[in-house]
């Protein structure tokens, strides 16, 4: 028998009990009998299938319904679905006007009937089975069936219209790697051991991945899954009621679980809401959070990091298949450079192999630089690497340093990792430096070569932006922005140190001590950073020595002696640009940096196409003094001596 099959002949069997109540009404013998019979007809052919899954019976068995909640359910369905009921239910009233089935029609006609069935708490209305059209008259209101339930009476697979804005099916995913798998087994065993099942907290380094594990937990327990963003669950206390009672129905008619995620940096308002919506929601539930979120019910916390080296490895090889094993150590490079998620490198992986005729190692390169840039994209200024070593002019103490750092950040994972000296470090496989020296003299543009040459993104951080006079605060930057770093490679430049690592020997109140917190925050981020670090000063002596201590590399950036001057000078007129007369020996002598010695020449640059002449000393003298005067420097006469 169909399900449809089923739902007829409970409809028939409904329009029997109002047959009968009909001809009891009119008083004739024949009458009652007859339709007693045809009652007895559709209870007969119903019980030839007793274990049928389908209709009335397969919604009170997933609903936990008795069998007078049931009728009330079929008898709103029928005056639906037939031309019969709805002209019984006018004659069990006694009222033409009234074919509908009403709350006294059900007590009067349908078999061990309940008043208790219609309490608002009571599963009829709490789960929005059925309507009261008029609830200020209960009796002679209209029972109206939900359309979702008819819809389910009928095996038609659907949301329910108020649910479906709010959340998104989750579909079946590719294999996990073990770290990820095993995960998601933890879930189906706690599931499979305790009902109701506890919450299962995914405490995620990627929402992706954290999906992933989602999906395949209740694919294995054979449960659908929706996911629901937090942000878009119901604010007011009224609307969350109704969404947790229409999510339970869900949760009850197809066994289906959900996963809510929470963005990342959930505001406390929010994390709240998210908070008492998992205390109350019925059935299978997931949360995927970056943030702790307390919980009274059962629980099961679950933290999930990116998948090891080794698998992410694994997980390229899979993804990119022959294109990946004609690489040969291409991958090994970026595994080491790039710490991605499953969900990333599949998706990687398939925009490559989509595009076959390109190089598929820098492509890969590109797109795993490009995925990662945009989480830091309104956290930081993105720097676009344009010099290269000739262009930076230092002593060669501080150049063969500065490529030593290069090398560091190059071969980290093959000395931590593949020779073992990570055993034993809690401190991760960042790089830390620290760029002192005053402004101008190159500090910015030897990060620029260093993300040139290993062809990273750089990002600029305004650190005294960062810094919050409200406590806490400025400790929940630093994480945002480490957090959206983590996995990209990229090098991250923290202008402006001083603002928070000035010396802190004298702690005078509270906020002098929490901004030794906020130094130790940034220094242990630093170290667990799986990239780069890169912080500048322009005032090294007022750093607290404690701090020195704990950066790798300290490089000095010196002010430039004459020679050094010479060589930027030398450096500052492109190839293309009209020049007359330069003297270098002569602007050697004015005593500024690096940095302003660019601004000085672009300036002179100007000033000379404006006059549509060449670049002359005239014209630098010009762009000198106004580059002397921002910088409030005086040039001597014997700085600036015969430069008309």
């Amino acid at each position: 028998m169909t399900g449809g099959e089923r739902l007829s002949l409970e409809l028939a069997r409904i329009a029997a009990l109002l047959g009968v109540a009909v001809a009891r009404r009119s008083d004739k013998a024949e009458a009652v009998e007859e339709a007693l019979r045809g009652l007895e007809e559709a209870k007969a052919a119903l019980a030839a299938d007793p274990g049928a899954d389908a209709g009335g019976a397969g919604l009170a068995r997933r609903l936990g319904l008795t069998s007078f909640e049931t009728d009330v359910v079929l008898l709103a369905a029928g005056a639906q679905m037939t031309a019969a009921i709805p002209r019984l239910c006018a004659l069990a009233a006694g009222d033409p006007r009234a074919a509908y089935p009403t709350l006294a029609v059900a007590l009067e006609t349908l078999a061990e009937p309940a008043w208790s069935a219609f309490a608002p708490d009571a599963p009829l209305r709490r789960l929005r089975l059925i309507t009261l059209a008029t609830p200020s008259h209960p009796t002679a209101s209209e029972l109206t069936i939900d359309e979702r339930v008819l819809h389910a009476l009928l095996g038609v697979a659907t949301l329910d219209a108020d649910l479906a804005p709010r959340l998104q099916p989750v579909g079946p995913v590719a294999a996990l790697p073990a770290s990820l798998s095993d995960a998601a087994e933890t879930v189906t065993r706690a599931w499979r051991a305790a009902a109701p099942p506890p919450v299962a907290i995914l405490q995620r380094a990627d929402m992706g991945d954290a999906r992933a594990v989602a999906a395949q937990a209740c694919a294995r327990l054979g449960l659908p899954l929706w996911r629901l963003n937090a942000i878009d669950a119901p604010a007011s206390p009224v609307e969350r009621h109704q969404m947790l009672a229409l999510w339970e129905r869900e949760a009850r008619l197809t066994g289906a679980a959900l996963l809510i995620e929470a963005p990342d940096d959930l505001p406390p308002e929010l994390n709240q809401r998210l908070s008492a919506l998992v205390e109350r929601i019925a059935g299978p539930v997931l949360v995927s959070t970056r943030e702790a979120v307390e919980l009274e019910r059962p629980h099961l916390l679950l933290p999930l990091s990116r998948p090891t080296r080794p698998e992410q490895g694994g997980l390229w090889q899979g993804g990119l298949g022959a294109a990946g094993r004609r690489l040969n150590g291409g991958l090994d490079r970026l595994v080491q450079q790039f710490d991605l998620s499953a969900t990333d490198i599949g998706a990687v992986s398939g925009r490559v192999l989509a595009d076959p005729g390109r190089d598929t190692e820098g492509l890969l390169w590109r797109e795993c630089r490009d995925l990662t840039r945009r989480r830091l994209g309104d956290l930081a200024q993105r720097l676009e690497p344009k010099v290269g070593w000739d262009d930076l002019i230092l002593p060669a103490m501080q150049g063969k340093v500065l490529r030593d750092l290069a090398a560091q950040v190059r071969h980290r994972h093959v000395v931590y990792q593949n020779w073992g000296f990570s055993a034993g470090s809690s401190r991760g496989l960042g790089v830390s430096a620290l760029f002192a020296g005053p402004s101008g003299t190159g500090k910015t543009m030897a990060a620029e070569v260093i993300a040139g040459e290993l062809g990273l993104d750089l990002f600029r951080i305004d650190l005294a932006g960062t810094v919050s006079k409200y406590i806490g605060e400025t400790e929940k930057n630093l994480r945002r922005i480490f957090d959206a770093a983590e996995g990209s490679g990229a090098i991250l430049l923290f202008d402006e140190a001083d603002a928070l690592f000035g010396k802190r020997s004298d702690v005078s109140d509270a906020h002098d001590r929490y901004a030794n917190i906020e130094v130790s925050y940034l220094l242990q981020r630093m170290e667990a950073y799986s990239g780069l670090a890169i912080l500048t000063t322009n005032k090294r002596d007022a750093l607290d020595e404690a701090f020195l201590r704990r950066i790798r590399f300290v490089v000095a950036f010196p002010f430039p002696d004459e020679a050094q001057r010479r060589e930027v000078w030398g450096r500052s007129f492109p190839s293309a640009a009209r020049t007359s007369g330069i003297d270098l020996d002569k602007l050697a002598r004015l005593g500024v940096p690096p940095g302003n010695i660019r601004n000085i020449a672009l300036n002179a640059a100007f000033l000379a196409a404006g006059e549509g002449a060449a670049i002359g000393m005239g014209h630098l003298r010009q762009a000198a003094m106004a580059e002397c005067a921002k910088i409030e420097k005086s040039p001597t006469p014997s700085e600036i001596g015969g430069w008309s």
